[in-house]
Parts: C-alpha cells; structure tokens; sequence
C-alpha cells in the first residue's frame, strides 16, 4: 500500500514548485503570521489575527495544549509550531514538510523545542508516539490529479492510518482541507481546460477530494467529532492576499518576476470563484483516534 500511495501523492517537485519561490515573495502578502492556508474570521479581525484565530481553533481541535508531543504535517513556515511551544506549553513540536526553503526558515528560529524534517510523511517514522496532530490543507497534496475516487480513497486511508499508528490512545487529529462543495463528480471532470492548466501552473499534481471520500478512508481510524464548513472564510483570506499583492505588486516582481506573481495572483482569483460559488468548499475536521476496545474483548 505503501508503494501505490507513494505513486498517487503530490510528488516533492511539486511541492517545492508551489512553496519555493522565494520566501520573500510570501512575506509580502501573507503578512507576520507567514501562514498559506484559510483563516478563521471574525468581524473587524486583521489577516494576522484571523490566521492566529485558525492556528488556536486547530490546537483546540487536537487537544494539544500541554501536550508533550504535537506533530505538524505540511508545517509550512512553521508559524504553528511556535505557538505550540511559547503559547500552549507543549514540550515539543515536530513539523515536516517537502519544502527546502520552509525547513531554512524553520531552522533559523533555533529553538530547542520546535525541530522540522524534510520529509515526506510516508516516510516518517516518529521517535515516540504524539499526543495531537495537526494536518492544515495537507490532506489535499495526498492524491494528485487523474485519479479514480477509489484510488483517492486509498491515498486518503493510508494517510489517516499512518497518523492513527502515530498517535497515542485517546489521540486527536486536527485537519483542514478543500473539497468539491456544490459540484457534482462528472461536473468536476467537466472544468475548462484553460482553467485547469491555470491551476496545474500553479499547484500541480494537486486534486481536491470529496468529503464523502474523506469520511469513508477516515472509517474505523478515527471518529469525527467536529465538522465545520467555512468557504467564505477562504474567499475572505483570499481577498486579502490579492489586495497586499496589488499593495505590493512592484516589490513581488522584484522578488520572483513578474511572470510568477501573474501565476499566483490568478490562482488565487480563480480559487475566489470557486469558494464564492460553493463549487469548492473548506472543510475542517476534528477526529478523535479510535482504539478498538473490541479486538481487547475479542482476544480475551
């Protein structure tokens, strides 16, 4: 299984395609908080404290407060690490991601508690069992594009899986993903192909779930215990990140050149569309580990 789900994932080329343009471009419009994903809005909230509302809604969801060790699957620039250990006493924070260039900026915070790996998480393998995971739009990089639902499913089952054998008894795993919202199976295989190559450019190998493939590989792992649907949250985040680019446009050409900001900045219209029409959704989820107390009783 291990194998085929090597070959259905988002390959670490990708990855460092979407996430390695040069750390500068990033800062100049996802602000202080350096974190690539849908805040948690509330009215009059600012992109920085909408994005530390998001960070303490998944650190709610896991339980990871206290924690001795909290994994961050797809850490990104490692924002939630941090606060895990200088908000929330956690004794150690492990994040992994594909990115070179988010592991450099990671590392430069040299902090005794926080450690990142350049790793894919198939190949994890953790030092102790983790007391809470967090996994923010990472679930979404599992499968890439072409697949079959049943392919994906697989993809999706093998990564919840692993995080159950991480976690410890009563564990608690915190995700946040895009999914199809409104948009039916043969309509997603229907979207313009100028559309898909837009976004193929930007975020390859990516291909978004279905929440109902997400809640049958999630089957006899974990329990959902939250569920909550926020795309206008996302089409708010989104809003945001246009506007400090336009803010910012000379300074990002600078940076990567013009062709790259042009790249993201359509992505990320294109990406407003979808969240404003509900044709794709956010989903976040807390699950709770289940640990067959039957296969006790049965062994007895």
């Amino acid at each position: 299984m291990i194998q085929t789900t090597e070959k259905l994932g988002t390959s670490a080329a990708a990855i460092e395609h979407i996430y390695d343009v040069g750390n500068e471009f990033f800062e100049l419009f996802l602000g202080s908080s350096m974190t690539m994903s849908s805040a948690l809005w509330h009215p009059f909230d600012s992109l920085e404290s909408a994005q530390i509302r998001q960070m303490d809604y998944h650190i709610a969801q896991s339980r990871a407060k206290g924690a001795k060790r909290v994994l961050d699957i797809g850490c990104g620039w490692g924002t939630l690490l941090k606060r895990l250990v200088n908000e929330y006493e956690v004794e150690q924070a492990i994040g992994i991601t594909l990115s070179p260039s988010q592991v450099d900026w990671i590392r430069q915070f040299n902090h005794a508690q926080i450690e990142v790996r350049h790793e894919d998480w198939l190949d994890h393998v953790p030092d102790a069992p983790y007391d809470a995971i967090v996994a923010v739009e990472m679930v979404d990089h599992c499968a890439k594009t072409g697949l079959s639902s049943s392919e994906k499913i697989t993809a999706y089952r093998t990564f919840f899986e692993r995080c159950h054998e991480w976690l410890n008894p009563g564990g608690c795993l915190s995700i946040q993903l895009s999914t199809y919202g409104s948009m039916l199976p043969d309509e997603a295989s229907q979207i313009d192909s100028s559309i898909l190559a837009q976004i193929e450019d930007c975020f390859p190998e990516s291909e978004l779930p279905f929440l109902s493939e997400i809640v049958k590989s999630v089957e006899s792992t974990f329990e959902i215990v939250t569920m909550r649907s926020d795309r206008e949250h996302y089409a708010q985040t989104l809003k945001a990140w246009l506007k400090l680019i336009d803010r910012n446009r000379e300074a990002a050409i600078a940076a990567v050149g013009e062709a790259a900001v042009d790249r993201y900045e359509k992505f990320f219209q294109y990406s407003l569309f979808g969240y404003l029409s509900g044709a794709t959704t956010l989903v976040r989820l807390g699950l709770r580990r289940i640990d067959h107390p039957w296969q006790w009783y049965l062994n007895q």
